[in-house]
């Protein structure tokens, strides 16, 4: 091996150690590479003009508490130990996922987002909740297309999806206009327009169809696009707040009085719910949502509400 190739190989192992975090010191390189410490401190030179040709955010400082050489990065913004634990139980009780996909994610969150000391902890606060995790029954893998077909909707491009309905006919294709994707309910859908209406049993609907993802047996995007002015873009959020359990229908204004226990809990299902009135048995409660959904909430309160 020539000098330059046994400086480059030098550098490579010096920079390696550093990233791993490891302290290095001239004298001690300088006789482990059997070089003068002077080469040592042109090879960390070195480094520092390729850090800074490169734009990459790193350094080699001097250490004095140390008595060596230490590579600097910004820090990065790690999650602290309740965020990580709220993210993670969140995931497990959404059960969205098979397990293979659900328990992959985890174990990457815990690996790039907690602090190393912290590690051992979150994993055995987990550890129960992954052995019994329960996977939705449809078991569907999901990952694979939920990209593909987050960038339709991204890129305004026009999909000819095949899905498996609940009433004959099981299998349809659709010609459809993405225009988000969602989460409600163990479930991930896609919303989207319908390009042709003729046959649908809303055709004067104006608002995007709802679709499982779970049941979309096959996605060809095609190389057609469509053009959503901003004042008419479809806004997930707004959506989300009107709709209970993912189902559509017309938007209504509904009232109805509730005397059960926690107006909270109500308030929470129903984002766009205004308490207009209260008296010695319950409160009087107002929201703007689409039908079929808040029927089956509605009724599911039973006596709670009139």
């Amino acid at each position: 091996m020539d000098g330059t190739a046994l400086k480059t190989d030098r550098i490579l192992k010096i920079y390696s150690q550093l990233v791993n975090g490891d302290i290095l010191r001239k004298k001690e390189l300088a006789q482990r590479f059997h070089v003068t410490e002077r080469s040592i401190q042109r090879d960390m030179e070195a480094l520092r003009c390729f850090f800074a040709e490169e734009g990459l955010q790193q350094d080699i400082i001097y250490d004095r508490a140390a008595r060596g050489y230490r590579l600097e990065s910004p820090s990065r913004a790690l999650l602290n130990n309740s965020e990580i634990l709220a993210v993670c139980k969140i995931l497990l009780e959404s059960r969205s996922m098979r397990k293979d996909e659900m328990l992959p994610i985890l174990d990457k969150l815990i690996a790039c987002c907690v602090p190393e000391k912290s590690k051992k902890a979150i994993t055995e606060l987990l550890a129960n909740e992954k052995h019994h995790y329960v996977e939705p029954h449809h078991k569907q893998r999901l990952l694979p297309g939920l990209w593909e077909i987050s960038q339709a909707v991204q890129n305004h491009q026009m999909m000819e999806i095949e899905y498996e309905r609940l009433k004959e006919p099981r299998l349809v294709r659709r010609r459809v206009k993405p225009v988000g994707i969602m989460f409600s309910e163990y479930y991930f859908y896609l919303t989207a327009f319908l390009e042709d209406k003729d046959t649908f049993e809303n055709p004067d609907d104006l608002f995007p169809t709802i679709y499982r993802i779970d049941r979309i047996r096959n996605v060809q995007l095609l190389d057609e696009h469509f053009k959503v002015p901003y004042k008419d873009r479809f806004q997930e959020g707004e959506f989300r707040k009107r709709v209970q359990f993912m189902y559509g229908g017309k938007l209504e204004r509904i009232r109805f009085h509730y005397t059960g226990p926690s107006i909270e809990a109500v308030l929470d299902r129903l984002p766009t719910a205004e308490i207009v009135e209260r008296d010695e048995t319950g409160w009087t409660v107002e929201a703007e949502v689409f039908g079929r959904g808040i029927e089956m909430w509605l009724r599911s309160q039973g006596s709670y509400i009139s």
